[in-house]
């Protein structure tokens, strides 16, 4: 099968969503596939090069001329509409590598809508967040879980989000973009139920199966034993967590929790600073940024426990995963996709979001409790093997011969907007999108 993967972002780029690219896109070429990424090109980084078998391609948009746009210049995010030079790069691309199968991740797959043919690609959707209904992609409200889209509450989020000018055109063009791709899409695989619902695909108009994220089969025996960060862990185990240092990841509530806790092991953060990260940390907290992937996979071998205590719907976090299978027992809040991955009592504990207390309590109780520790770390490894590569990645395999096997003709107008007037010439036919 020959096969394209869209993402806005990849490796050397540092995230959840990357890493879960890149190890999909290995996987496959380890199973005898064909495998090309298109992704928005960056500074320092080759336009054309080959990782690991996978074909990696830098493509460049009219949006990311444009750097004021963008509040960090190394992530040029892609708008929720086709930009024209993402689209002609990418047919060119399609044509170029024979594709039949394009697997889009975020909103990368906007520059391919224009191109989507009957005759064409078949397009499969990961859905790794709420972007589909949500324009900020978090479902949360000013601090809260928000109750489901409204023009006037949806408008000051993107505001908020983004900037009052921005924010307008990108919630417009989201919900057009929105009901184009429940059109042309052949199959959505969010990554949990409550991403799917969440989404609202539950009796909509396009199949879709919940395909979880995944980590590699080997990810607990990583390289990099050497690398010079980590000397700066402590010495005795400690409380892990790992993500993005923002306020949706429920890191103000982890610092409340932690600062009430009296002789607790140490608190590590390894994650991105972002514009709501705090500035202060209870005593005995360590703070680290931006850690290659490997650095990290050692951090939680070291590690007592780990800690995810998001606030809003979290998708589908790997970090849980990787925690696990490392065998150690997590901590995480009762939201999105979290229950689907940390069974209470079985391989970790989970508590309400936003309750400082009850998870000061679970750190205690996993700290005080070594048996408690090992019956749970042992359940992680067991659950954990529903969530590897070896057992994912067939089912998305599954996925691309089914879409093959069964296309689902593509409509000819959208929004009154003819795709034939879209498209590039020559953009049609089987090779061509």
């Amino acid at each position: 099968m020959r096969i394209l993967m869209l993402t806005q972002f990849y490796h050397p780029a540092i995230g959840g969503e990357e890493r879960h690219v890149r190890d999909l896109a290995g996987f496959l070429v380890g199973r005898g596939h064909h495998v090309a990424v298109a992704t928005v090109w960056r500074d320092g980084l080759p336009e054309r090069e080959v990782d690991q078998g996978v074909r990696i391609v830098r493509i460049k948009g009219l949006t990311q001329r444009w750097r004021g746009l963008f509040t960090d210049p190394n992530r040029t995010h892609v708008p929720p509409f086709p930009d024209p030079g993402l689209t002609a790069a990418l047919w060119r691309v399609i044509a170029s590598e024979r594709i039949e199968v394009v697997h889009a991740h975020n909103w990368l797959l906007h520059a391919f809508l224009p191109l989507k043919r009957a005759n064409g690609p078949r397009l499969v959707v990961t859905l790794h967040d709420l972007s589909l209904a949500c324009v900020t992609k978090s479902a949360i409200h000013r601090g809260e879980t928000c109750s489901g889209p409204a023009l006037r509450k949806c408008a000051a989020c993107a505001a908020d989000h983004y900037g009052a000018a921005k924010g307008s055109i990108t919630l417009a063009a989201n919900w057009m973009s929105g009901g184009l791709e429940r059109r042309l899409v052949d199959r959505f695989l969010p990554v949990s139920a409550a991403v799917a619902v969440g989404n609202r695909l539950v009796d909509g108009p396009t199949p879709w199966e919940v395909v979880p994220n995944f980590v590699r089969d080997d990810v607990a025996s990583p390289g990099g034993a050497g690398d010079e960060r980590l000397a700066g862990l402590p010495r005795e185990p400690f409380i892990l967590f790992v993500g993005d240092l923002r306020r949706f990841k429920g890191v103000a509530v982890l610092s409340r929790a932690y600062a009430g806790l009296e002789g607790a092991p140490p608190l590590v953060l390894i994650g991105r600073n972002c514009p709501d990260t705090p500035t202060q940390w209870p005593s005995n907290t360590h703070v680290f940024h931006d850690w290659p992937h490997d650095a990290v996979m050692h951090a939680w071998s070291r590690s007592l426990a780990g800690v995810l205590p998001s606030i809003g719907p979290e998708a589908c976090a790997t970090v849980l995963m990787e925690g696990m299978a490392s065998g150690r027992p997590m901590i995480a809040t009762r939201v999105g996709g979290n229950p689907d991955i940390v069974h209470h009592d079985v391989n970790g504990l989970l508590v309400r979001p936003g309750d400082s207390d009850g998870l000061a309590q679970a750190i205690a109780a996993l700290a005080a409790d070594e048996g408690l520790r090992s019956r749970l770390a042992a359940g992680a490894r067991r659950t954990v093997k529903a969530f590897m590569a070896s057992s994912v990645g067939p089912r998305i395999e599954a996925v691309y011969r089914d879409v093959l096997d069964h296309r689902r003709p593509a409509p000819a107008t959208a929004a009154g907007i003819g795709f034939g007037d879209l498209c590039l010439p020559g953009a049609g036919g089987e090779d061509g999108g």
